[in-house]
């Protein structure tokens, strides 16, 4: 027997609260993969926990429900396709996050509301004006003051994590198709099945068990926060247009900032608040902008 899937409701408020519970699992991943990488535990072995453990969370809360249901998809290759870009997008943003701080990391993420924007255009045929154009170029100003090109500051890595905002926004735009196609388990599960399916051949070359107690915190809390944090986006899309759930996923910059200047010591500069806010404020007029238009932005989500 088919899954039956929950319809599209409009509860804002629900859907509000959802996603601000949503950010501070997310805020966890990006760390808990930094101290890993930190305490010499190869990035192939944190990917593979990371979806490992997301995985197991998910088929043991869901499948006593659901069933083989659990693994039935309406739209499998939009799943795999889904999949492919939050695995990707996680590779690329935990490369960054060993090289740069999370306040910077964090901030950069944040662009994707811009970047579905422009991906609109040749991926659903949209017409982009010149109000959400100019909010797009203002967005990556804010960019350009973060990362500081041409100073001493400049970090390569920085490709690394702009790589992952856009296929951020992929993953973003293909999770709004899928909602009210495929329960938001079953997307879960896709995910995480790519994932290890991907990662598996090389995860357990020169495998390093955690050696102290904050790596084994990372070890488990970096899945167990994707599994919480993805689960309650896609049911907060169920109950709010990402329009409306959009400008509270920018909290996320400040819990990272926390986190930052906590764990690691590295507090944001003024450049990264200057060009952080920048960045914000540009999404939040493309948020209004959307809503106007009657064409709600994906909302953001962390790997």
């Amino acid at each position: 027997m088919a899954t039956a899937i929950a319809p599209r409701e409009e509860r804002s408020t629900f859907g509000i609260g959802i996603i601000l519970v949503s950010q501070l699992a997310f805020v966890m991943i990006d760390p808990s993969a930094k101290w890993m990488q930190a305490a010499g535990i190869p990035l192939g072995e944190i990917i593979w926990v990371r979806y490992a453990v997301h995985l197991l969370m998910a088929v043991l809360v869901f499948a006593p429900t659901q069933g083989l249901g659990l693994f039935r998809s309406r739209a499998p290759w939009l799943e795999i396709a889904r999949g492919g870009a939050l695995y990707a997008s996680t590779i690329t943003n935990f490369l960054a996050v060993k090289f740069l701080p999370v306040t910077m990391t964090s901030s950069i993420l944040n662009t994707t509301p811009l970047i579905i924007c422009m991906l609109s255009i040749p991926l659903l045929g949209e017409h982009v004006g010149w109000r959400r154009w100019s909010a797009i170029v203002v967005g990556f100003i804010g960019v350009l003051i973060i990362i500081r090109p041409g100073t001493s500051d400049f970090s390569p890595a920085v490709f690394l994590s702009l790589g992952g905002a856009v296929l951020g926004a992929f993953y973003n735009i293909l999770m709004r198709k899928l909602a009210g196609v495929d329960s938001a388990a079953t997307q879960q599960v896709y995910a995480c099945l790519l994932a290890l399916v991907c990662t598996s051949p090389f995860a357990f070359q020169g495998w390093v068990w955690p050696h102290d107690q904050a790596t084994w915190f990372a070890f488990c809390a970096i899945g167990v926060a994707g599994m919480a944090g993805h689960q309650l986006a896609t049911v907060a899309a169920r109950f709010a247009p990402a329009s409306v759930l959009a400008p509270f996923s920018y909290l996320q910059i400040i819990y990272a900032s926390l986190v930052s200047w906590l764990v690691f010591s590295q507090p944001p500069t003024f450049w990264i608040f200057v060009g952080a806010g920048i960045i914000i404020l540009s999404g939040l007029y493309m948020a209004l902008r959307e809503t106007q238009l009657g064409k709600p932005q994906q909302v953001l989500v962390e790997d």
